[in-house]
Order: C-alpha cells, then structure tokens, then sequence
C-alpha cells in the first residue's frame, strides 16, 4: 500500500491507498475493468462505488441510504489492471478501514467480495449465461452465483441456521440473539444473516464465542445481501463470507436454499417479508412433506411481537399455517435443541431422497417468488391481497407488499420514489387491511421501522382500510 493521505477537515478521517486484494481475486479482462471504472449509466462504478463504502464503513449503525456519501463525498474506488495483478486504488476512504496505514484484513477481503460478485454477475448477464425467465434458470443462476463465491461446500453435515430479525431491534433483544447464537454454535452450527446489524449481528457475535470455546475451526459466518439494502445495512465485521445477490428475491432463494433451518427473532417490514416468502414457498402443495425447520424466538419483552405476527398470519393464510413454524420465547437452550433437531430431519430427508447437503434443489419455488417486484406506485397498489387465491399466492402478493414498505425505507430508489409522489398505497381485502394496518403501527410504536434516533418516522405507505 502506498501514497497514503490522511484528511481530517471537516468530515470523518479518510485514507487514499492502492492495496492488493486479500484472497480469491487475481486477475480481470480489459473489459471487466473498463466496465468497472465507467460512470456512466451503462458501466458498474455507481453500484462498485456504493457496494465498497458500505464494507469499509463496516460495523457502523445507520439506515440512511445516503448518509455514507454525506459523510465521505469524496469517496472513490478504481480497479486498476496491472501486470502483477489487480490493485484496488481507494480515494478518500473512511479510516476507520484501516489500522496503521493498513487496510483490516476482513475489510479486504469483503472488498474483494464486492468486486468478485459485480463482475460475475454483470459478465454472466452480458454473455447469457443466466436465463431468468422460468424457474429452473432462476434457480441456476443463484446457484451459480453461491459456487462462484465459494459459499456452497460439498462433503460437509447439514449444519447451517440462517438468523433473520431486524436491524433496529432493542438492547435486551439484541442480546437475547448473542445469547441464541452462543447456544447454536456450542453445537457445532454455523450462522448465515442477512450481514448487517441487530439481529443479523448478534447470531454470529454469539457464535464466535461458543466455537472458540470448543476449539472449532473453519466456521462460516455467511452473509448474504443485495445492492439495494447493503447502502443501508453495512456488513458488520464478523461476517467472513459475503455474498451479493442481484436482487431481493435472489437473496430470499440463496437463505432457503443454503440454509438446513431457520430461526427468526423480533424485526420489522424486513423481517415479515421474508417470513412470508419461506411460508409461501411451504404451503405451496408441491412442498408438502419437505422437512424445513422454522423457529421464531425473542426475549420473554417481546412474547407480543410473535403473538402479533402468528395473529396476522393465521388471519390472512390460515391457522393451518401455524404447523409451520414453532414460538419459542425466552429460552435459548430450547431453541438450539429444537434447531439440532430440525437439522436432523433434514439430513435424513436429504439422504432418502439424494438431495445436496450444500443446496435444497428439491424445494420448489414458484416464479412469482422469484421475480424481481419493483415498488412503484402502481404495482403497489395493484397487489391482489384477497382470501379467495391459493394461500401460496396471496402469501406472495404479502411478501410484495412488505418489500415495498422495505424499499420506502431504506433503499434509495425508494425513498426517492416515496419524496416525489408520496406514500404508497396497499390496498385488499377489508379484513387484511385492517390486520395489516395494526401490524405496521405495532411496528411503528415499537421504533422497528428505523433506527432510533433523528427525526420521528414518517410512514411510505398508507393501508387503505376503509
């Protein structure tokens, strides 16, 4: 690393280095670099640029899309080819990346993370290489992007829990999912998150704990995120493999298909999308007898957040769809005991019916699962929110309308959207609204839409219950 600069004026400390990049990146085509250095509309920088700040902000708590970039506007990322390699040349970076004039080590290695998953994915959709128009071809397209990252690994036992909550959650629910984590990981689990803060933090700070003492090596501390949502929710530094999926549906499908069970803890919109996907997906008839451990868990505080949520989604899909998942409050032995458990199930299903450990190829998941849902205004209020539908379809239009709410918040795009022509509007089936209407106030006086702190939260959408 050389020609290091250190600014103080006004804003955060920045550095301006060139590193070599740590692991798993040797070398780019001419036309990949290129690609990567072009601002325009057409080239890969803009999403480069904001994909590397939030790794090297890395650990920080903030859900503001364009905080990072008020904070360091100068901030630049060049990929430069050189005959011994790449080097990545860094322009007024946060400093807090680095440590005496080096770069973290784990920083690094995200760095290399985001490069590696632009570039394959861009390269893939330029040469055809994914096919997105059924489900097979979307299916294979996650799978590749998972093996080109080296997330999937063969000849290892099922042993991989995904830890879905949200990001704004309260201290004593925070620790509650280290106190999880630490039970998960004394029995030999590794932990997959959506890579951010709060709930997606405290599964792996508890594990790291629990497979030190057992003198583990080699844990996964997977996480998993998407352009849009990694501006908002910055990787916190525990995670040692990250991937970058394409879209929000393509990151749901990575969970399911990588993980061996899923424990959920308290969140917000976020967190009730992604229940709603895995449940859409397991009520769908061609799913029935898959084994698929669910488990929602909080702190005996926040006994009232499930009981809202199972309230919300027996009401609109029925109670049949509590045989899907367990409630387990205030006892982390339990649920670990019940995640093993679940694992097992798994294992021994996979066996019987020749299925990957590393990847559920057997589950189906309908393409309306799988297709990108952009929220505008219209498609928004187009959603089909009725009872009169197959539940796995009313399941998917819920989960549409989560991720809308989710867009409003968090993701630039969004938020724009919500700026210029005002909240989004839901509308259904009467009885829906209604529930739906008191679930997201529930959410709102719980502070689980934003972080705490700044101005009140201002809804991007408004249920129409009549």
């Amino acid at each position: 690393m050389n020609d290091t600069q250190i600014d103080k004026s006004g804003k955060p400390a920045t550095v301006s280095a060139r590193i070599s990049p740590a692991g798993g990146l040797d070398i780019l085509s001419r036309n990949e670099v290129v690609r990567l250095r072009d601002a325009s509309g057409s080239g890969l920088h803009g999403l480069l640029r904001r994909c590397a700040l939030a790794v090297l902000t890395s650990g920080e708590i903030g859900d503001d899309p364009r905080g990072m970039f008020e904070q360091y506007p100068n901030f630049d990322i060049q990929v430069l080819q050189q005959d011994r390699g790449i080097k990545i040349e860094l322009s007024h970076a946060p400093a807090k990346a680095f440590v005496d004039g080096h770069i973290i080590r784990g920083i690094n290695e995200l760095l290399v993370a985001v490069v590696r998953d632009i570039v394959y994915v861009s390269t893939q959709l330029e040469q055809g290489g994914f096919d997105l128009h059924d489900t097979v071809g979307i299916t294979h397209a996650v799978f590749e992007i998972l093996r080109n990252a080296r997330i999937l690994k063969p000849q290892i036992d099922p042993n991989l829990i995904v830890c879905w909550g949200g990001h704004s959650i309260a201290r004593d629910e925070y620790e509650y999912t280290k106190s999880v984590g630490y039970q998960l990981g004394l029995r030999g689990l590794d932990i997959c998150t959506g890579c951010g803060p709060g709930a997606m933090k405290g599964p792996m700070k508890g594990a790291t704990i629990a497979h030190a003492k057992q003198r583990r090596r080699k844990n996964r501390y997977i996480g998993v995120t998407e352009p849009g949502i990694i501006a908002a929710e910055s990787p916190n530094p525990i995670v040692n493999q990250l991937v970058i999926m394409p879209d929000i549906e393509k990151r749901l499908e990575a969970f399911v298909r990588m993980g061996h069970g899923i424990v959920v803890f308290p969140g917000g919109v976020g967190t009730a999308e992604e229940i709603l996907y895995l449940l859409g997906i397991l009520l769908h008839p061609d799913n029935a007898g898959i084994p698929f451990p669910l488990i929602f868990t909080g702190p005996k505080q926040s006994a009232a957040y499930f009981e809202q949520i199972d309230t919300f989604l027996r009401l609109a899909l029925g109670d049949e769809v509590a045989q899907h998942y367990k409630i387990i409050v205030d006892d982390p032995i339990a649920v670990a005991h019940a995640a093993v458990r679940g694992v097992d199930k798994v294992r021994n299903h996979r066996l019987d019916n020749k299925d990957a450990f590393f990847f559920n190829w057997s589950l189906s998941i309908p393409l309306a699962f799988q297709q990108p849902f952009v929220p505008t205004h219209a498609a928004m209020r187009g959603l089909a929110i009725h009872r009169d539908r197959p539940r796995h379809e009313l399941a998917a239009d819920l989960r549409r309308a989560f991720s809308g709410i989710v867009a409003g918040n968090v993701k630039d795009e969004g938020v724009r959207a919500i700026e210029q022509h005002g909240p989004f509007e839901i509308d259904g089936e009467p009885q829906i609204m209604r529930a739906l209407d008191r679930l997201l106030q529930a959410f709102v006086q719980q502070h689980r839409m934003k972080l705490p702190g700044g101005s009140a939260y201002v809804p991007c959408y408004r249920v129409l219950t009549r």
